[in-house]
């Protein structure tokens, strides 16, 4: 069991452990060591995103891997999938983001790429944890010239912008369309209009005004209902809400109405499919995905497969079986012909260059995927127990399983980075799947004290 990393690196509350900067040193020591594999000069790329905290876990992070003899090259604030980007680029060892993504301010995480742009495999987090543990490299002080340095990258915007329009098809361009751009106040507040507005739209932004505390406030993916109101306000084409680490994105299309990760895989899917560009004419999904997903991409001649909650999870599968396109109902989006991880950036431009090609709107678009009613409950619980280890919650889901047959379908687990456990039913009668998730809930709550 990992001590330190969820789902998507470690993440908790600032100066609280394990998000201390005494532990972000430790980590800084173990990754440089680990990544350290011959006599010549290592390098490791520090991203952030726009969180008040990051100043003083950056220092501690870059102190602890210039202690071991790695030299650091820092970006300042960058979203996640663009320090994954500058990482395989610039050809150092790995690339670390220190960010907490959606979560709130005070919040804030650690997660690693490989030289290669990918995020970490459980082993590497484990060999992490071990020598931060085990003390095995307290004796360990490089001296005089043997010392990492820090240097500063200041074009690192500028390299990621240049990146990004070179993902959109150079017969294209965005002239006469207007966009609704909610930045989160986070790591792409100033990327992601330059993409957008270079491309030839008009941007209207939103969540670009970061002061270390507002991020994701009331803003981004997860409150798209901002993006909805300005994209009616200003009769926009679309709005485009990307969160705060700029790795997911949620749409909006132009009469207002949400557009999920799983409508915008839906779409992308049969895209390709159409082109003979999806690889194997397989999308990869997690079990989150709506079963709609599945109907749709089926419908377009293809095959979904799924995967645990993770975009990394995702990654993981892609690069195991050959395919090109994955990602999850919350707006991570991969496209691996493009970069190596969920880019909400990148992904905007796929979808706008399916419009600009097929001379659709994007409520046109979506009318690929019909989802099934979908209820999820959260559960704050005390602890994660193993649910399998309680068998009144075991029958009762088999219970409803039971009675929903074919038809749709239970998905209980622990969020990753929340202690929470996520009740997520499927099925055609929304009533009915809300009343059985509600009662899986109340029976947690007894059996493990909700919170």
């Amino acid at each position: 069991m990992k001590k330190l990393f969820g789902t998507d690196g470690v993440r908790g509350v600032a100066n609280v452990y394990p998000m201390t900067t005494e532990m972000a040193m430790q980590i800084g020591r173990a990754a440089a060591y680990l990544f350290k594999n011959d006599k010549r000069r290592h390098r490791i790329v520090i991203g952030k995103d726009t969180r008040l905290s990051g100043y003083m876990i950056e220092n501690a992070l870059s102190a602890g891997i210039c202690s071991m003899g790695v030299d650091v090259l820092l970006v300042g604030p960058l979203p996640t999938p663009g320090i994954a980007n500058i990482t395989s680029s610039m050809r150092a060892d790995a690339g670390v983001v220190i960010s907490a993504s959606h979560n709130p301010f005070q919040d804030n995480g650690i997660k690693f790429f490989s030289r290669d742009g990918i995020k970490l495999p459980d082993e590497m987090e484990l060999r992490i944890e071990e020598m931060i543990f085990s003390n095995n490299i307290d004796s360990l002080r490089p001296t005089a010239t043997e010392v990492g340095k820090a240097y500063r990258i200041d074009d690192a915007v500028g390299r990621y912008v240049v990146f990004l329009k070179n993902t959109f098809p150079k017969e294209l361009d965005l002239s006469g369309m207007k966009i609704v751009l909610d930045c989160a106040n986070g790591a792409a507040y100033k990327v992601a209009p330059s993409v957008f507005e270079e491309l030839g739209a008009e941007v209207i932004p939103l969540g670009i005004k970061p002061n270390g505390t507002n991020i994701n406030d009331g803003c981004g993916s997860l409150h798209p209902e901002g993006v909805s109101k300005a994209v009616k306000l200003h009769g926009a084409d679309l709005g485009i809400a990307l969160d705060g680490d700029a790795d997911r994105v949620i749409f909006v299309d132009e009469n207002g109405n949400g557009i999920d990760g799983d409508n915008i895989m839906a779409i992308c899917a049969a895209e390709l499919i159409k082109q003979g560009k999806l690889r194997h004419n397989t999308l990869v999904a997690t079990v989150m995905s709506n079963m709609g997903l599945d109907i749709a991409v089926k419908k377009s001649g293809g095959k979904v497969i799924r995967t645990a909650v993770g975009d990394r999870y995702v990654v993981e599968e892609m690069l195991r079986g050959g395919y090109n396109l994955g990602g999850e109902q919350s707006g991570h989006l991969i496209f691996l012909d493009y970069n190596t991880t969920g880019d909400g950036i990148q992904s905007a431009l796929q979808v706008l260059a399916i419009m600009r090609g097929r001379g659709k709107s994007l409520s046109e678009l979506a009318e690929i995927m019909a989802p099934l009613p979908q209820v999820l409950v959260n559960v704050r619980v005390p602890s994660k127990k193993d649910i399998k280890t309680i068998p009144e919650i075991g029958r009762l889901i088999d219970s409803i399983e039971l009675t929903m047959r074919d038809e749709g379908r239970v998905l209980v687990r622990y969020s990753g980075t929340e202690p929470l456990l996520r009740i997520m039913l499927e099925g055609s009668d929304h009533s009915q799947i809300t009343l059985w998730a509600n009662e899986i809930a109340d029976m947690v709550s007894n059996k493990i004290g909700g919170i």
